[in-house]
């Protein structure tokens, strides 16, 4: 037993001493805890049916107008003609041409999602979000797991109820293994793994449903022999280390449903931001906006490589008498030059009223949220994504000042 001391709570957490047959590999595991993963059943689809619901039944595909385009969601009934998220839309039309192609509205999906937040929120002692449809939830210290196991189901009905959107939840001791469950459970399902059911549960399962186990990680797997997780978890640790590096150490916890990685509350989620002092102060209204530019240029690059989604930005003066000002809009999630700009311009125009001279002007992109790049491929052009992906590969090989917008260079 053990007291810890965290953000001013005594926590106390069972430990024991988890060595999987290696003596020379011990890890501590935090036991105690209670996860719920929730996640909405094809999210895009699922609002796009609600906004019209004569799209019930018949397979849609959400992303990719173009043959050059990239699928970011599909309904089941087009999954069954083996369509699947990122793959190319020449190929998923060839396999279901009488599929709905539908563009993707991030604002619409940004609003329903913001929706399903705040009932978690108002619920939940301490949650998550993990990207724009799924959260994980901490509700350790609950009735054990039937207590726990109705107020997942009390929370997936009060969504289902509130917004229509059909939901998934697992619920386990960790986030990797409800986050696993919750794979298994789909479509509309639940399912509750407590933890002498956890090397049960995964050893029989497909690799591929290890979270965060990257392309290339997998064909070199695949090519060992390895198929599926109980393979990894009877793997030495250092075996899997000398192969992967530091990712063999926590592929291997994973496939032995090991995971100490704490619920981040929203009031944690990470915010990112950039900051000019003047060296002298300044009203020239044209070079501030040309400096707020290439911040956000930068941060929006950073988002992009990280893999982050922004929900809101904010922009903050700081005037030569030192009086400082900030504001902030809430926007559709992004991680694009070219949505953010004209945000922070506009915020810049509303928040600078006092017209007398500026120290500092400064950038913050703030309610960030896991985003793969298929996340946003239905709102602009494929070009448009192309020449985004060609710049952040640039800038990865040569830096990131080897590329600067026009008026940067003046």
């Amino acid at each position: 037993m053990l007291i810890s001391f965290y953000k001013n709570h005594y926590i106390i957490i069972n430990l024991y001493l988890y060595c999987n047959s290696h003596l020379d590999y011990i890890i501590i595991i935090m036991s105690s805890r209670t996860i719920v993963h929730i996640d909405l059943d094809s999210f895009y689809v699922s609002v796009e049916r609600l906004e019209n619901n004569k799209l019930n039944g018949v397979p849609v595909i959400v992303g990719g107008g173009s043959d050059r385009g990239v699928v970011s969601s599909c309904s089941y009934e087009a999954r069954h003609f083996g369509v699947r998220s990122g793959m190319p839309a020449k190929m998923a039309k060839y396999l279901c041409p009488d599929a709905v192609f539908i563009r993707g509205d991030m604002e619409v999906y940004s609003r329903y999602s913001k929706i399903v937040t705040d009932i978690v929120a108002e619920k939940s002692p301490t949650y998550e979000k993990a990207s724009i449809d799924e959260h994980y939830i901490d509700i350790s210290g609950m009735d054990k797991f039937y207590g726990s196991n109705k107020w997942a189901k009390e929370l997936k009905n009060d969504i289902v109820t509130n917004t229509g959107l059909p939901i998934s939840f697992g619920l386990s001791v960790n986030k990797t293994v409800a986050k696993i469950a919750t794979g298994e459970a789909k479509p509309f399902g639940e399912l509750c793994v407590e933890q002498t059911m956890v090397n049960q549960f995964l050893d029989p399962l497909s690799i591929k449903k290890i979270p965060m186990l990257g392309k290339k990680t997998y064909g070199i797997l695949r090519s060992m022999g390895i198929i599926n997780i109980k393979s990894i978890r009877e793997m030495h640790p250092k075996m899997l280390e000398n192969l992967l590096g530091k990712n063999g150490k926590s592929l291997w916890e994973k496939a032995n449903g090991i995971d100490n990685t704490p619920v981040f509350s929203d009031s944690e989620r990470k915010s990112i931001g950039s900051e000019t002092t003047f060296e002298h102060d300044t009203i020239d209204i044209k070079r501030i906006n040309d400096i707020l530019s290439d911040m956000t240029v930068s941060l929006a690059y950073h988002l992009r490589k990280e893999q982050w989604l922004t929900s809101c930005v904010a922009i903050k003066i700081r005037y030569s008498d030192f009086e400082t000002h900030t504001l902030q809009k809430t926007i559709p999630y992004t991680a694009f030059d070219h949505a953010l700009i004209p945000v922070v311009k506009e915020l810049f125009a509303k928040l600078y009223k006092r017209r007398v001279l500026i120290r500092l002007v400064g950038v913050r992109f703030t309610k960030l949220i896991r985003g793969t790049p298929q996340l946003n491929l239905f709102e602009d052009t494929p070009k448009m994504i192309d020449l985004y992906t060609s710049l952040d590969d640039i800038r990865k090989k040569y830096g990131e000042g080897i590329i600067k917008k026009g008026n940067s260079l003046k």
